[in-house]
């Protein structure tokens, strides 16, 4: 007889979500809101031009510590480690051993004497995730941040919203972060997100979230969004989501994210997979992540197949859905290295209909992120 499955864990705004109309969902071991009552849509065309609050406290928080922290997680990830700045944040990957991508994380130098840095990993990855660091780096101390909530302000008036209760955001660059102190807790504030805005994401006791999103939410900017505007706003910032676009069969550089590749870790090495990583970037993957822009209204889903024009297969989509932006379907995938040039015209197979598709370039909307 099978067990069965657990219910979904409460994020720390339940009440709140449920009070404000969502429709929540089982996501990843928690039960998250959807939607609100305005639609995927609306949320998705509000955080386009003025400021869209997510409640992102499912993501794993954790303080990892200890002399050399920097350089031992450097042996399990490709980013510079070593030469990031205290209170600079970075986007890097955890690999196995063929160079597959374990999670896709965040980890920010936190200031002071000692070595520590601040991760935010992925919910459904996040126990594999802790499990794994404290295996491979047993020298070190992990701290999971199971008090604290996450929310993430994100749009062109997000700067707006959050200098009135956090006065000093306004100061922040392009993944900068900053320790603020807010009715006497400590908020960490870092200029980012996954949605291509301009905007922050927050760490805050789970005690002062509800107050605060509230706080927020007086603000006529801020309207609350749920994971279906999340999905589509990172779609068509061209960004990957764990368990679609990346998993542990594939590398960041087939998956465009050299860019995290440490221009030192590209010489050096020392990191999981590092001789496919290197052949990669040398000599290119033998497949790419390619934006897709099918014909018709018909949105073309995760796991269509990629045919080229002689009917071959030559790769998947990965992740597809309609642009709210756009008005009209989008799609990332994956496609072998001679169907990845801009312009190529490929196939999907849509339950035995054949749907026409072009590679581009992505983000399909251009990233608005400040840099001062």
């Amino acid at each position: 007889m099978t067990a069965p499955a657990p219910a979904p864990a409460k994020i720390p705004l339940d009440a709140l979500h449920r009070r404000l109309g969502a429709r929540m969902v089982p996501f990843a071991g928690y039960e998250m809101p959807l939607h609100y009552p305005p639609g995927i849509v609306a949320e998705h065309l509000h955080t386009r031009e003025k400021a869209g609050l997510f409640d992102i406290s499912h993501m794993g928080q954790a303080i990892l510590a200890g002399a050399g922290a920097t350089r031992l997680l450097e042996t399990l990830c490709p980013a510079d480690l070593i030469e990031l700045a205290p209170e600079r944040n970075r986007y890097t990957q955890l690999l196995n051993e063929a160079g597959g991508v374990l999670d896709d994380l965040m980890v920010t130098r936190l200031p002071g004497r000692d070595e520590r840095l601040f991760l935010v990993v992925n919910a459904a990855t996040k126990a594999v995730d802790f499990a794994l660091l404290q295996e491979k780096l047993p020298q070190l101390s992990l701290h999971v941040q199971k008090t604290r909530a996450m929310l993430a302000l994100q749009g062109p008036r997000a700067v707006d919203a959050l200098q009135a209760l956090l006065p000093g955001v306004e100061e922040l660059g392009f993944m900068e972060w900053q320790a603020f102190d807010y009715e006497g807790a400590g908020f960490y504030v870092t200029r980012s997100g996954y949605t291509g805005e301009d905007g922050f994401e927050i760490s805050l006791p789970e005690s002062k979230a509800e107050g605060f999103a509230l706080r927020l939410l007086e603000n006529p900017d801020v309207a609350p969004i749920g994971l279906g505007a999340r999905d589509s706003l990172r779609l068509e910032a061209g960004l990957c989501l764990y368990g679609h676009d990346l998993d542990p069969g594939i590398d960041p550089v087939e998956a465009g994210l050299s860019f995290s590749i440490g221009k030192r870790r590209r010489i050096e090495g020392g990191f999981p997979g590092f001789e496919r990583i290197r052949d990669a970037l040398q000599n290119g993957p033998p497949r790419r992540r390619v934006g897709l822009l099918p014909q018709g209204k018909a949105p073309i889903r995760e796991g269509a197949f990629l045919l080229d024009a002689g009917g071959a297969e030559v790769g998947s989509i990965t992740s597809g859905g309609f642009s709210p932006s756009l008005s009209r379907p989008i799609a990332m995938g994956y496609v072998a290295r001679g169907a990845a040039t801009t312009g190529n015209a490929l196939h999907a197979d849509l339950r035995g209909r054949l749907v026409e598709l072009s590679v581009v370039p992505l983000p399909f909307v251009p990233h608005r992120y400040v840099r001062h």
